[in-house]
């Protein structure tokens, strides 16, 4: 098991603190009661904000940890933001809580609980809500996610990171899940981590290592694997591409799909994916059974 401190309190609440594997400290804040769940956010949120939808749906039923990689929210700065580094910090935090816990991952986060979960037995049932999987990335979509990451990093040098922010999620999010996130403050909350999403996306170019939705990784998953998907999502086909892939080549998997939603599901829609996500984690063995 990793290193860990005990759980503290602060004005907002409780918070778990767990080491990774190469000192960085990696925080996230619990919420409610009941077996544990940790929570990994996507690539340009953190575990202070994105999950405040979704959470009040599963706290009174499971211990949500929503966690935060390395220098985002409560975590600990690193200038190695490497994409192995951030798979060890969900490890590291996972094995941290010292039983086996349900792990829910959305999109970046969901491709790093699928990593997570191929690597470690502290895992009983991962979950991934449209987790990245860019071996089903068709080319001209790959090409356009480079030329939106080209003008976010422009934004970003002009200081406009609230754009730079609603300029990436225009390309994952529809026009009514764009507007609930306004309005919840999650663009205004995305850009303070505008700087770390684009070295993050710089270093995906230098590394060569396995992925974790490569099928050799998803096949060494052992525990229940619940993947979900929006009737709606965009880019479309990638998010539901990902989501078959995933399915394919993991063991023990079934695929759900949440209707009238996109890729921002666990905002726009988030009572209907809580709910799947409490029948299946209640429906694995204990200790996460309720």
């Amino acid at each position: 098991m990793a290193d860990s401190t005990q759980p503290e309190t602060d004005e907002g609440g409780t918070v778990h603190r767990a080491v990774s594997d190469d000192g960085t400290e990696i925080a996230g804040r619990v919420h409610g009661t009941g077996p544990p769940v940790v929570l990994v956010h996507g690539a340009m949120a953190d575990g202070e904000f994105i999950w405040e939808s979704l959470v009040p749906h599963l706290a009174d039923r499971f211990t949500c940890y929503a966690m935060s990689v390395r220098s985002r929210g409560l975590s600990e700065h690193s200038t190695d933001l490497s994409p192995e580094r951030r798979l060890e910090d969900v490890t590291a935090f996972v094995e941290s809580i010292g039983e086996p816990v349900g792990l829910l991952g959305w999109s970046q986060g969901g491709r790093l609980a699928l990593g997570a979960a191929a690597q470690t037995d502290a895992v009983s049932a991962v979950a991934a809500y449209e987790p990245a999987v860019f071996e089903v990335l068709e080319e001209d979509e790959y090409a356009r996610f480079v030329e939106r990451i080209g003008r976010v990093s422009e934004l970003a040098a002009e200081d406009r990171p609230v754009d730079a922010a609603r300029t990436f999620l225009e390309w994952v999010a529809t026009e009514d899940e764009l507007n609930d996130a306004q309005t919840a403050g999650i663009v205004e909350n995305c850009a303070a981590n505008v700087p770390v999403f684009l070295q993050e996306v710089q270093g995906l170019d230098d590394y060569d290592g396995p992925s974790p939705t490569g099928p050799s990784a998803l096949a060494e998953i052992e525990a229940p694997v619940l993947l979900l998907h929006g009737s709606s999502s965009i880019p479309d086909p990638w998010f539901v591409d990902g989501v078959h892939h995933v399915a394919e080549h993991a063991t023990d998997s079934r695929v759900r799909e949440i209707e009238e939603t996109g890729h921002f599901g666990p905002v726009h829609r988030s009572d209907a994916v809580a709910e799947e996500l409490a029948r299946f984690f209640a429906a694995t063995p204990d200790p996460l059974r309720s």
